[in-house]
C-alpha cells in the first residue's frame, strides 16, 4: 500500500486552488523590519490618527489656489490638496519625479500659508482628520540606520559638534509638514475637544519615537511641536510625561543610545518650571528614578546642560529636593572621566547655589569627602574647578557656617596640593583657599594644622616601624640560609 502511494506522486493542484491571487510585490513590501534602536510603531487603532489604507494612486493634478475659489469651495479645495500631499515620493534619487516633487512643495506650502493666515477659520471636522492622516503618512517612517547598527560599533567619546550630521533628502516636504502641524496646533481656531480624536496617545506615541532621528533640524521641529500639544492639549499631559519616562529607563538600563535625551530635557525644563507647589509625589518619583540617573551613561556630556538646567529648576521649586540630589550626585560619581567630572563639579555649585542650610548639613560629610578628593586630582582642570567653588559667596557662606566640620576634611587635602600638586595654577588657587580659612577661623586653622602635623608624625613613625619590621625579616631570612647545611 505504501509502494502504491508512493507511485501516485504529488497530488494534482485543484482547480479553485490555481486560481488563488499571488501575494503581490507591494504586500510583500508593506512588511517593515525595524532596527532596535530606530523603530517606529506600525499600528494605528481604527478611532485614533488614522493611517490610509492602501488606495489607487492620487494624481498629482493642477489644482487652483484657495484666493482663486469662493470661500465656499475652499474645505473641499484643502481637503483635494491635503490627498495630493499624502503621496510619498522617493527621494534617494535626486533626479527622479523632479514635477512630482516640486509640486507637492508648492501645495504643502500654500496649505501652511493658508492656515497660519487664519482665513480658513475652523476646519471641518472631515478636515481635520485628513490633515492628521496626511501629516502622520508623511513622517511616521523607519529611521535608517544609525552608524553603530551598521558596524555594530559607536566612539561615545566623540563630540558631536564635530562630527556630520545626518540630513535626510527628504527634508525639503518633511520640513513644510512639520510647519503645518505646528501651525495646526497653535491655531486659536483648533479646538482640542474634536483635535484630541487624531491628535491622540498613539500619534503623541509615534512623534515620541521620532526623537531618535539622527537629523538635528526634525528634532528640532518636534521638541516644538511636542511642547506645543503638552501646553494646549491638557488630557495628555501625563501620558506625555510617562512616555518620556519610559523612553529615559530604556535609554539609562538597555541602550544608553538615543539621539534626541537632549531635546526631551528641553521640554521637561519648561515643564517642571509649571509644576504647582507643593510639588506631587509624581514629579519626586521623576527626578530620583529617571532624571538623577541620567548622570550614569558615558555619552551624558551631549545632554548635561539640559539635564543640569532640569536638576536646578527641582531644587529651586523645592529646596528640600537638595539633599536627595546631591546624593545623587555622589552616587554616579566618575571615577576615570574626567571630563565628566569637571561637568559634575559645575552641576554641584549650581545646585548649591539654592540649598538652604538645614539640607546642606545632612549632606555635607560625604560631599566634601569627595570635593577634598577633587582637591588632590592629578588632573589640573578637576582640582582647579573644585577649587573655583569657594569663589562663590553663597557657598562660602554654607561653608563657614559648618566650618567646625568641613575644616578637618578640607585641609589635608589643602596641604598636600601645596606640598605636592605639578601645577602651578593649583598651587595658587589652593592658597587662596588656604588663607580664606586662615582669616575665617585661625584657631580653627591651627588645630587642623597640629592635627595634621601629628598625623604626619605618625605616619613616618609607622613606616619607620614598617621598614625596620622588613629589615628585621630580611636578616633573619639571611641567616638561616648561612646556617643551611648542602647535602650532595
Amino acid at each position: 500500500m505504501l509502494k502504491g502511494l508512493m507511485k501516485r506522486g504529488p497530488r494534482k493542484v485543484p482547480r479553485s486552488d490555481a486560481n488563488e491571487p499571488v501575494p503581490s510585490r507591494a504586500s510583500a513590501s508593506s512588511v517593515t523590519i525595524n532596527h532596535a534602536s530606530r523603530s517606529a510603531p506600525t499600528s494605528f487603532s481604527p478611532s485614533t490618527s488614522p493611517i490610509p489604507s492602501p488606495s489607487p494612486p492620487v494624481q498629482f493634478e493642477q489644482l487652483p489656489l484657495f484666493r482663486d475659489v469662493p470661500a465656499t469651495e475652499r474645505p473641499s479645495l484643502f481637503l483635494r490638496k491635503l490627498r495630493i500631499c499624502s503621496i510619498i515620493l522617493d527621494f534617494s534619487d535626486s533626479l527622479r519625479s523632479l514635477r512630482e516633487k516640486e509640486s507637492k512643495r508648492q501645495t504643502l506650502s500654500e496649505l501652511v500659508d493658508f492656515v497660519q493666515s487664519g482665513s480658513c477659520g475652523r476646519l471641518p471636522d472631515q478636515v481635520q482628520e485628513e490633515l492628521v492622516r496626511m501629516v502622520s503618512v508623511n513622517i511616521f517612517r523607519c529611521l535608517p540606520p544609525a552608524a553603530h547598527e551598521n558596524t555594530g560599533t559607536v566612539d561615545l567619546s566623540a563630540d558631536p559638534e564635530e562630527e556630520e550630521p545626518y540630513l535626510d533628502p527628504a527634508w525639503p516636504h518633511l520640513q513644510l509638514v512639520y510647519e503645518l502641524l505646528l501651525r495646526y496646533v497653535v491655531s486659536p481656531d483648533t479646538d482640542t475637544k474634536v483635535a484630541k480624536r487624531y491628535v491622540d496617545h498613539s500619534f503623541v506615541l509615534r512623534l515620541l519615537d521620532l526623537f531618535d532621528s539622527e537629523d538635528p533640524r526634525e528634532r528640532e521641529y518636534l521638541k516644538t511641536i511636542l511642547h506645543r500639544i503638552y501646553g494646549k492639549f491638557m488630557v495628555h499631559r501625563p501620558f506625555i510625561r510617562k512616555a518620556i519616562n519610559n523612553i529615559f529607563y530604556r535609554f539609562i538600563f538597555e541602550t544608553e543610545r538615543h539621539n534626541g535625551v537632549g531635546e526631551l530635557l528641553e521640554i521637561l525644563g519648561s515643564i517642571i518650571n509649571g509644576f504647582a507647589l507643593p510639588m506631587k509625589e509624581e514629579h519626586k518619583l521623576f527626578l530620583v528614578r529617571a532624571l538623577i540617573p541620567l548622570h550614569k551613561p558615558k555619552s551624558v556630556g551631549f545632554y548635561h546642560q539640559q539635564l543640569s538646567y532640569c536638576i536646578t529648576q527641582f531644587v529651586e521649586k523645592d529646596y528640600k529636593l537638595a539633599d536627595a540630589v546631591i546624593r545623587g550626585l555622589l552616587k554616579y560619581w566618575p571615577v576615570t572621566n574626567c571630563q565628566k567630572e569637571v561637568m559634575f563639579i559645575s552641576e554641584l555649585e549650581e545646585v548649591l547655589e539654592a540649598t538652604q542650610p538645614a539640607e546642606f548639613q545632612r549632606c555635607m560629610v560625604p560631599l566634601f569627602k569627595q570635593i577634598a578628593r577633587c582637591l588632590n586630582s592629578f588632573h589640573f582642570q578637576v582640582a582647579e574647578r573644585a577649587l573655583f567653588l569657594w569663589n562663590n559667596d553663597h557657598i562660602v557662606s554654607l561653608i563657614a557656617q559648618n566650618r567646625a566640620v568641613i575644616f578637618p576634611i578640607i585641609f589635608e587635602a589643602l596641604e598636600k596640593n601645596i606640598q605636592t600638586h605639578w601645577n602651578q595654577a593649583v598651587h595658587g588657587l589652593t592658597a587662596n583657599v588656604r588663607k580664606m580659612f586662615l582669616d575665617m577661623d585661625g584657631e580653627l586653622f591651627e588645630q587642623c594644622q597640629r592635627q595634621y602635623i601629628e598625623k604626619q608624625a605618625k605616619a613616618k613613625e609607622l613606616e619607620a616601624q614598617r621598614e625596620l619590621a622588613w629589615r628585621k625579616l630580611e636578616a633573619v631570612i639571611a641567616a638561616k640560609k648561612d646556617n643551611m647545611v648542602l647535602v650532595n
